[in-house]
């Protein structure tokens, strides 16, 4: 799948409680016409699809409710607070009952019987599971009335056939009563699921933050009036007025005033930045110091904290290759649990007698093993534990708590990953090949010297104030005063060109040579007239503060550090030696580039390649990981895996370390949730485990994979 997909979606899909219904949902979309592509996202609640042609919202909805499910557009923070608050309702309600009749359970079993017991346990069981276990027995309800099984489907099984021996029992047939045993099973996977929502809404606050910072509405001036209104009529080139201590609601330009603006939220950077005219600002940033007026640049989607939002989530809802492996285990995972379930169930039942001597054995070793010499008993006894310990929650949420975790912490560093496979690639770069002008230097270049004459000058600026090329702006700062510039044409890698009075005028690589100048880590432009040359412009871009220290960390963690640059040998070369890269290519052409990175992946070295501008793009989307600078250009940007939101090549460093982890800590999360039912399955089978260890125990699964997710926030 490409990134430059114009069609995608991004909603919340309602009622998913495990893996399973997460799947069901996605085969659902996949089906749609058009949709190449979708991913559903149990950790965050939310789906991604990219499609070839835009489809109706409403048809993806109707695909998805033929599933049981539904889907919204509403991401508001209100309904993350009310499903909150529901589950520590019934949370609260189920332990209120719950732990009286567990109390009341011993007590009839070990001390002296209660009068009616069999009746109250009836009673108050069946309120536990059918009242405030409703979402749960409606999640399983949604799934086997639509054919296919989910979590919530081996909780209902374990409960109530629990709740349904208390019922037979009280009616005075001799089978071992499980009622209370049902009512702990729905407390503690009530519990489970409030510890598991907390944690989970804990992992994604990067994000929420993010979107917490989004203005709610601006102070607009209208004919110098102060009128305040929504942010969503705020439209572009309205003038916004924003004071001491306020947030700014929009991407724009300062048209007037300066201050210090704090964009550490956005930008990782704690260190606030001296803005003044003409110099953009970010919306969702803090104005510190002084009055300004904004001139609005981007409104709604189109803004930075808007598009910034939209990638993380995006690269949260996606999938990692190694999570194809737990999908298709998780997908036949809770059909093949209630078979053994009740195999296992059957075996007991028919064999009971058979097996006593052994179970009389275990039990010395596991006391909580049931006494009984009932088969019928004990087979109920084997067919709810095997039910509750398979719960695959801990499974499904392994990959897509660690991204949710990986992802945010990248975006609190500064870093937007947009394709989550980028999480798995990144442990295995060998090589980052990096471009000079934006990415090792600050991407401000400024002219030092040249030689153009003064008429030429005004001309020249003209030509590059129209380029995005990182040099065109120190160019076109030589003068403010500005001509009529026809058939514009930017020959990428080479240069602009552009005509002026019947004259062509050309404006890039030069043909000379400029040794001295060069030696000087100077980048030499050079000016044509009609293929008559007018003169040079000597440019110099200082060195990122970083780049020294990430180049060093580059060496120390294994990687091989490369610049690939269009300028000359000379200047690549003296930059290159500042900053300690030892392998260089000068001169190169924007399909030079991707010839490199071909040439180190034939080579068998998984590449990343970063870079700010329109020669980079190619070779970004060529490279195993493409990484660009925040700062550059939108076609740099669309074909990146990774953006640098604020800072230099260091924060490469903190990518490729952040995606480590992250992937370790996938492997972790499958490998525990893997353990675990290869070695619970069998012993509830067996009948070494009681149903209510076994609940515990699968409720401590899921909040310890969440847990370990949270690891690499620790980083």
């Amino acid at each position: 799948m490409s990134n430059d997909t114009k069609n995608k979606q991004n909603f919340r899909v309602i009622g998913m409680t495990c893996a399973t219904c997460a799947k069901t949902v996605e085969k659902a979309l996949k089906k749609v016409d058009g949709v190449k592509f979708s991913a559903v996202n149990l950790a965050t609640e939310t789906a991604f699809v990219v499609s070839d042609e835009e489809i109706p919202f409403e048809e993806l909805k109707k695909a998805v409710q033929k599933t049981g499910y539904d889907i919204s557009l509403d991401i508001s923070q209100d309904i993350e607070k009310k499903r909150y608050e529901e589950t520590k309702k019934n949370l609260i309600l189920s332990l209120l009952f719950t732990i009286p009749i567990s109390v009341m359970m011993l007590v009839h079993m070990l001390w002296r019987e209660i009068p009616g017991f069999s009746v109250i346990e009836v009673i108050i069981a069946g309120f536990v599971i059918f009242y405030t276990g409703k979402k749960t027995i409606k999640g399983a309800w949604i799934a086997l009335s639509h054919f296919h099984t989910n979590m919530d489907t081996l909780i209902l099984f374990g409960s109530v056939a629990s709740w349904i021996t208390a019922l037979l029992n009280s009616f005075g047939l001799p089978i071992a009563s499980f009622g209370t045993i049902g009512a702990m099973i729905m407390a503690l996977h009530l519990t489970g699921r409030f510890i598991e929502s907390h944690l989970r809404d804990k992992a994604a606050k990067e994000i929420k933050a993010l979107m917490n910072m989004q203005a709610k509405e601006a102070r607009v001036l209208v004919e110098d009036e102060e009128l305040f209104m929504p942010i969503e009529a705020v439209k572009e080139d309205f003038i916004v007025l924003v004071k001491p201590g306020e947030r700014i609601p929009v991407d724009g330009e300062i048209i007037e005033g300066k201050s210090s603006i704090d964009e550490s939220m956005i930008t990782g950077e704690s260190i606030p930045i001296e803005k003044e005219e003409n110099e953009n600002v970010i919306g969702g940033s803090l104005n510190l110091t002084g009055v300004v007026k904004i001139k609005v640049t981007k409104v709604g989607e189109d803004t930075f904290l808007s598009q910034m939002v939209k990638l993380i989530q995006e690269a949260q809802g996606a999938k990692v290759p190694i999570q194809a492996l737990a999908d298709r285990i998780t997908l036949w995972f809770v059909p093949i649990v209630m078979t053994l379930a009740v195999l296992s169930g059957l075996i007991w039942y028919f064999n009971f007698y058979s097996l006593t001597g052994f179970i009389n054995n275990m039990r010395n070793v596991f006391p909580w093993i049931l006494n009984t010499n009932d088969p019928l008993s004990f087979s109920v006894f084997v067919f709810v534990a095997t039910i509750v310990i398979a719960c695959p929650c801990a499974l499904g949420l392994a990959t897509p708590m660690a991204l949710v975790a990986g992802t945010g912490q990248a975006a609190k560093k500064g870093l937007i990953i947009r394709n989550a496979e980028a999480i798995q690639t990144s442990k295995d770069v060998k090589v980052v090949i990096m471009d000079k002008t934006g990415t090792i230097t600050q991407g401000k270049p400024i002219v030092v010297e040249h030689n153009i004459p003064k008429d030429k000058v005004k001309i020249i600026s003209s030509i590059e104030s129209m380029s995005n090329h990182p040099l065109a702006k120190a160019i076109s700062e030589m003068t403010e005063e500005r001509v009529k510039i026809e058939d514009i044409e930017e020959i990428s890698g080479s240069g602009v060109k552009g005509i002026f009075e019947g004259k062509e005028y050309f404006i890039g690589k030069p043909k000379n040579n400029y040794d001295e100048l060069n030696s000087k880590a100077y980048t030499v432009i050079e000016v044509y007239e009609d293929n008559n040359l007018l003169g040079y412009i000597a440019i110099t871009d200082k060195i990122r503060e970083d780049s020294k220290i990430a180049i060093e960390e580059f060496k120390r963690i294994g990687i091989i550090p490369v610049m690939a640059t269009g300028d000359n040998e000379k200047t690549a070369k003296a930059v290159a030696k500042e900053v300690g890269i030892e392998e260089v290519w000068a001169g190169v052409k924007p399909e030079d580039k991707l010839n490199i990175v071909r040439n180190y992946q034939g080579k068998g070295f998984k590449t990343l390649m970063v870079g700010d501008g329109m020669n980079d793009a190619a070779a970004l989307k060529g490279a195993d990981i493409g990484v660009a600078i925040g700062s550059g250009t939108d076609l740099a940007i669309d074909n990146a895996d990774i953006i640098i939101v604020k800072g230099g090549v260091s924060k490469i460093v903190d990518a490729v370390e952040i995606s480590r982890k992250t992937f370790s800590i996938i492997k972790s999360n499958l490998f525990w949730a893997f353990f675990y039912n290869v070695i619970a399955i069998p012993a509830a089978m067996a009948g070494l485990l009681h149903p209510a260890i076994a609940e515990t125990a699968m409720a401590f699964s899921s909040i310890t994979v969440v847990l370990n997710s949270l690891r690499i926030k620790g980083r």
